[in-house]
């Protein structure tokens, strides 16, 4: 692995499925030792998840998450297993884990007992509601934290339509991403107070985060508000519009960006109207004015508009698939595709570390790993003699490759 700015800081990643493997996928990109513990018996639920994405006979949606990870296969329902984790944790700085509560309690490593016994450990969990209130004891998925955060009721076409799911698993990756931060918060605090703590998140939280300009407009009208489409509750014009050939986004920030766009769109007229004069003005009457906009903007082809308003600092861009995505010259540029080799699937393309640091650089260095594949490799790291190894693979407590 290259020496990015988490190099030295060892992870016990216990996670699976994906909000949790995001985290440690996080982590790891950023140069941290991640050591993925999977049961023996088939890995994790992930693993099984292939058909019909999958290459090689490798499923994509594991491969994806669990990138620049070194994979450990143990038993934990087998003592030798359980005692051979505790002895990671006596060298690891982080345990992450997103059971459903009351599960790793059963076998010895919730955090209090975690804690008691290891109290350097930093013990990051997620889980669908969270570790304390009525619900901590219910599981949780995307779909479920999505419609009770309030996200669906602000996601679809207008008001009276059906809500609508967003289509990314956001309280999943943004769960990840928020205990990966808050993990880089406790391994700070230690650094000041030599012991660790328990972070904890939920998908429920990762939902209501995504809520900031909804909360803060239900907070001070009393009113919730619903679904816009593309469109923003504080401005317009802020959405798609449909083009000659196809749709364009764009936004206006400011009365001045307001005025150089409708000159791009050689209509200076609206910007003198005085039903659009004003963000306030033009959110009451938005849709005369998306009616007055879409009629022009069928005018030209989605690549002249683009080209239109660049010129005129007006913020703007097409709706991309996947797929262009994935080939745009930006994208590209900030090297948010790259491929790395995998033993079973060959070369595989993943997406890049999205942070990037000037001395320390994030990277991809390794493809995720076959169930078991540096079993070896990594208890030896932690200490543990070669004929130890052996006698616990034989004993049925950790997993070798085949």
């Amino acid at each position: 692995m290259a020496a990015g700015p988490l190099a030295g800081v060892r992870v016990i990643d216990l996670t699976h499925v994906m909000a949790g493997p995001v985290c440690a996928l996080m982590l790891a990109d950023m140069g941290a030792d991640v050591v993925k513990v999977e049961k023996t018996d088939g890995g994790e639920p992930a693993r099984g998840d292939t058909a019909p994405y999958n290459i090689g006979g490798v499923a994509v949606a594991f491969m994806m998450v669990n990138r620049n990870k070194r994979g450990l296969a143990v038993d934990l329902k087998h003592p030798r297993g359980r005692a051979v984790l505790d002895r990671l944790l006596a060298k690891a700085d982080v345990l992450l884990e997103n059971y459903r509560p009351g599960t790793l309690a059963r076998l010895g490593f919730d955090f209090d007992q975690v804690h008691a016994r290891h109290p350097h450990i930093v013990y990051g969990s997620i889980t669908g509601f969270g570790r304390s209130g009525p619900y901590r004891d219910r599981a949780g998925f995307d779909l479920i934290a999505q419609g009770m955060s309030g996200i669906m009721s602000v996601t679809g076409e207008g008001p009276d339509r059906p809500p609508v799911k967003c289509g990314a698993p956001m309280t999943d990756i943004t769960a990840g991403i928020l205990l990966a931060m808050g993990v880089l918060a406790g391994l700070h605090a230690r650094d000041r107070t030599g012991r660790g703590q328990l972070v904890d998140t939920s998908l429920l939280e990762a939902g209501i985060v995504h809520t900031y300009w909804h909360s803060a407009i239900a907070f001070a009208t009393g009113v919730s508000p619903g679904p816009l489409g593309t469109g923003h509750p504080l401005g317009a014009p802020y959405q798609a519009f449909p083009t000659k050939d196809g749709r364009i986004t764009l936004g206006t920030a400011s009365e001045a960006n307001w005025l150089r766009f409708c000159e791009a769109l050689d209509a200076p007229e609206l910007g003198h109207d005085p039903r659009f004069q004003g963000v306030g003005r033009r959110l009451a009457d938005l849709p005369a004015l998306v009616a007055a906009l879409d009629a022009i903007f069928v005018t030209r082809t989605t690549a002249e508009w683009l080209e239109r308003l660049e010129a005129a600092g007006v913020p703007a861009g097409p709706i991309l698939s996947i797929g262009a995505m994935h080939a745009d010259p930006q994208v590209r540029a900030r090297g948010m595709v790259v491929a790395v080799d995998h033993p079973e699937a060959g070369r595989v393309e993943t997406l890049g570390p999205p942070v990037k640091f000037s001395d320390t650089p994030a990277g991809v260095d390794r493809a995720a790993p076959l169930l078991g594949q540096h079993t070896r490799e990594v208890l030896e790291d932690y200490g543990f003699a070669p004929a130890e190894i052996d006698e616990l693979a034989a004993a049925g407590a950790i997993g070798m490759p085949g």
